[in-house]
């Protein structure tokens, strides 16, 4: 009888909502997101810093309630004229749809080889601070809480004379001090110098066509952990990256990092996407340490035993059993990942099993896992395209892909039924989720090369139900990155972590979004704090934005 009925309750969620009834719209021209963002050259690579993109953040920096938007640029290998540098952008939500470009008044106008960004409070005073990779120098910008921020790389010990190549990021209290620490993916040690060009001798290939070389052949980098230190009137980090374990898996090509506590003891893991090499699952040991367990936890390599190009990477519970899986973005000829949780420290690889075994003519990038229909099942959303501009056999520009999740069984592909935002072609990379206009439903924010980026608007996604949920830490770290958050509504138990960074190189709203279905109240919702802390919050009802301090409850 409870099998039955389970049954009917799982086909009235997937006949409440038709796939094709949710539209993504690109309406970032019309929000005033008009500047290019470069990558090198436009339809020729020859080196492989001219691939990557770059990512994008969905932050509320000024504590008005609604999503800003900052966005990385790279640069081109020419150059440009004096004073003409393209630089990273800062637009500030006005409401009303609309975006204001705020990036010199907020001292984040910075030139340079840009790669990707994350955020949270690292000095816990209730603004939301910045970090943000390149191919040269990182920096760390201090939110002042006056409507801008400050370059505080050198004060806080960050500042490095070696060049790296910087791409994913996360703030995360791996040691659960209350303090946010960083972490910073690094992904090859580049010198132009000695590195072939097409054509050139020595040069590579790709299926008998002369490529930009990399990252085979080239020294990998080195990721890298600082602990942050500081005290009341000092800012200060710590590079603990030898004495954690996270310089032991050595030089690999690592992109994005998702951070999960994939095996919920109450601390933080890490988990890295790798390009051409073993992708790493960093295991928290609860005493200041990491230890490699991406191979004997199934996540390093593809089902059948292959190193992969891994690229972006994203978490969720999006089988409904309270773990915690995992999805990762590869090169073209290859599927993307489903690496679900079993709850015992592994996982089993469920892409053939999830529908997506055969997408295997995408390059992909950027990944979120999101409740785009609010039916409370987390969707897929890729962001695609090809690294040679010159490839026979494969686009450069690739449209998008959007998997609806099918009760936790399967995934169907409604990319073509699902706007234009959805179809249209671009060679994307950087992927952000948050809902910036406030109306219930996720919107998404992408990084195109060489173009202006795309906000895609979700219209019809809040036709079903949601809770909207902004959690602040008091013994925890002020962003609550790290918490976990267990919704009950409507004989469904939703389960995710607040986190920075993840996707590819990007940074997605810290506010946690939940879709409910036709829920009109939540039953309950269950905080595990950063600090050990647990907490309940009964009878919610839906369609609300609210906040929960920590020990103190719930506030609008």
């Amino acid at each position: 009888m409870r099998v039955a009925l389970a049954a009917v309750v799982v086909l009235a969620s997937l006949l409440i909502q038709a796939p094709d009834a949710v539209r993504f719209v690109d309406v970032a021209a019309e929000a005033g997101i008009k500047d290019l963002f470069y990558c090198g050259a436009e339809r020729t690579k020859n080196y492989i810093v001219e691939t990557l993109g770059a990512g994008v953040a969905f932050i509320d920096y000024d504590n008005d309630g609604r999503l800003d938007l900052f966005v990385v640029t790279a640069s081109r290998l020419e150059g440009f004229p004096r004073g003409q540098e393209p630089t990273n952008h800062l637009y500030r939500n006005e409401g009303g749809g609309k975006f204001k470009d705020v990036s010199r008044e907020a001292g984040v106008a910075r030139s340079g080889w840009g790669q990707g960004v994350c955020a949270g409070d690292f000095d816990n005073d209730g603004y939301i601070d910045l970090f943000v990779t390149y191919w040269g120098h990182d920096v760390l910008y201090r939110n002042t809480g006056k409507g801008g921020f400050e370059d505080v790389t050198e004060a806080a010990g960050l500042s490095d004379k070696d060049v790296r190549w910087g791409t994913g990021c996360a703030f995360v209290d791996y040691n659960r001090d209350g303090k946010l620490d960083l972490f910073v993916a690094n992904y090859v040690q580049f010198d132009r110098k000695n590195t072939p060009a097409p054509g050139m001798p020595n040069a590579c290939t790709w299926k008998g066509m002369p490529v930009m070389c990399g990252p085979r052949g080239l020294k990998g980098g080195i990721n890298r952990l600082w602990r942050n230190d500081s005290v009341p009137g000092r800012i200060k980090f710590t590079d603990v990256s030898g004495s954690s374990g996270i310089t032991a898996p050595g030089e690999r090509y690592s992109l994005s990092v998702t951070t999960l506590d994939y095996d919920h003891d109450g601390w933080p893991d890490l988990y890295v996407a790798v390009d051409s090499q073993a992708s790493i699952l960093y295991h928290n040991n609860r005493d200041g340490s990491f230890t490699d367990t991406g191979v004997e936890a199934g996540v390093a390599y593809s089902e059948d035993g292959r190193e992969q190009a891994g690229m972006g990477t994203s978490a969720a519970d999006y089988d409904g059993d309270g773990l915690l899986d995992l999805a990762k973005t590869n090169f073209t000829d290859d599927a993307p990942n489903i690496y679900r949780n079993n709850g015992d420290g592994s996982f089993t690889e469920a892409a053939a099993a999830t529908g997506l075994g055969s997408v295997t003519r995408f390059l992909g990038w950027g990944a979120v896992f999101i409740d785009y229909d609010n039916d409370t099942w987390p969707d897929l959303f890729l962001v695609n395209g090809h690294v040679y501009p010159n490839a026979k056999d494969a686009a450069f520009d690739q449209r998008r892909l959007l998997f609806r999740n099918l009760a936790g069984r399967r995934f169907q592909d409604v990319s073509l039924q699902s706007g234009d935002g959805v179809s249209a072609e671009h060679s994307g990379r950087g992927l952000a989720a948050g809902d910036y206009d406030n109306d219930g439903d996720v919107d998404l924010a992408i990084m195109n090369m060489n173009q202006p980026p795309s906000l895609l608007r979700n219209e019809g996604g809040n036709r079903n139900r949601f809770l909207n949920l902004r959690l602040v830490g008091t013994k925890s770290n002020r962003s609550a990155i790290g918490a976990r958050v267990v919704v009950t509504v409507g004989g469904r138990t939703l389960v995710n972590e607040v986190r920075s960074g993840s996707s590819f190189m990007s940074h997605s709203d810290l506010r946690m979004h939940f879709g409910l279905g036709q829920s009109q109240t939540v039953d309950r919702v269950e905080i595990e704090w950063p600090s050990g802390a647990k907490e309940t919050v009964p009878g919610v009802k839906a369609n609300i934005f609210i906040t929960v301090t920590e020990g103190k409850g719930i506030s609008r």
